[in-house]
């Protein structure tokens, strides 16, 4: 009986969520619970700021890969791969490669457990865009965007001070776009 290991299959881009549900079904028809054992579509918590309004969202991490923890053999490989919306296993060739205990710990996925919500503020502004500063000891003036920096999730923007324009480095959760 061979251990268990983590493979990344590839999927059909927007078939993510499909193919775990296919995989699954398949599993629970032909009884393979002990050989296949785990099916996931990694997620991550995303904060979206869009005009001052922030809301929460899940994002697939990798979009077109599905994880699938199994026991690699013919019957395992051959249900995996012939689920509708697979184009294959990640690995050269035809040869499924399992992920190693590095990259299993660079994922998260460890002893099963989901990966480590992380969170990312998106921001809509760009450069030349007018916005008003909403806290912080800037709160209620108005600039324009000079820079945008994802990074470190700060923009830039020009504001004036004693009659000249000077630039301002603010995060996104202290702005909205005017």
């Amino acid at each position: 009986m061979a251990e268990a290991s983590w493979y990344v299959v590839h999927t059909y881009s927007g078939y993510e969520n499909k193919v775990k549900a296919n995989i699954e079904k398949t599993i629970e028809n032909r009884h393979l619970e002990n050989e296949i054992l785990e099916v996931r579509v990694p997620m991550e918590d995303v904060k979206e700021t869009k005009n001052g309004v922030t809301r929460q969202t899940q994002k697939k991490l990798f979009p077109g890969y599905v994880l699938v923890y199994m026991e690699m053999n013919d019957d395992t490989w051959y249900v995996v791969r012939n689920t509708r919306g697979v184009t294959g296993f990640v690995g050269p060739g035809s040869k499924p490669v399992p992920l190693t205990p590095g990259e299993i710990e660079a994922l998260g996925i460890l002893d099963g457990e989901a990966p480590a919500p992380k969170t990312k503020i998106i921001f809509d502004c760009e450069k030349g865009d007018t916005v008003v500063v909403t806290a912080g000891a800037w709160e209620g003036t108005v600039g324009s965007v000079i820079g945008v920096n994802p990074q470190k999730q700060t923009i830039t923007i020009n504001v004036e001070l004693f009659g000249r324009e000077t630039p301002v480095e603010i995060g996104y959760a202290e702005v909205r776009k005017r």
